[in-house]
């Protein structure tokens, strides 16, 4: 019988943390109710977030290309969120 490696939810989100990055386009309706902490932002604009493995927002623009590139300059790996 395999045994199961079970996480718990610290430990999952600390998978991967400081090298691995999620890309996703989000609404800054979106990223203002589920980090309240963010600087305000113009409302019901799409943008891409940049989030780290543990879910903070690292990155968030306009541009994908400019996300991914301040992934690639912080070393990071990107896999993209649908």
């Amino acid at each position: 019988m395999e045994e199961k490696i079970v996480f718990t939810d610290v430990e999952f989100a600390e998978l991967g943390e400081g090298r691995i990055a999620y890309l996703k386009r989000v609404t800054t309706d979106d990223l203002a109710q589920r980090f309240p902490g963010l600087p305000p932002m113009t409302p019901g604009i799409e943008i891409w977030a940049l989030f780290g493995a543990a879910g903070e927002p690292i990155v968030l623009s306009d541009v994908r290309a400019q996300a991914l590139a301040q992934a690639h300059e912080h070393e990071l790996e990107t896999v993209m969120l649908h």
